[in-house]
């Protein structure tokens, strides 16, 4: 757990920036931020969301299953995920 903060706290300082194709009509945030590998387990990806460290379009987002749809943007630190 330890070694996979590091690597996201690595990563959120040095940012980058993602983008994620979405084949159906949304995605839930949590399954997102796992599925990209910003995080090593779905637990994690819900604390991120609960602490408050997710922005979704500019704004705090803290539902662990709101629907992304096409045209969000989320921010995690410094990385940028654009969904189209």
């Amino acid at each position: 757990f330890y070694l996979s903060l590091f690597l996201y706290l690595f990563t959120l300082t040095f940012g980058s920036k993602m983008t994620y194709t979405l084949n159906g009509e949304f995605i839930e945030l949590h399954k997102l931020i796992k599925l990209l590998d910003l995080v090593d387990t779905g637990g994690q990806a819900k604390m991120l969301i609960e602490d408050q460290l997710v922005r979704r379009n500019g704004a705090i987002e803290t539902r662990k299953r709101a629907k992304i749809l096409k045209g969000d943007i989320i921010q995690i630190g410094d990385v940028t995920i654009t969904v189209i």
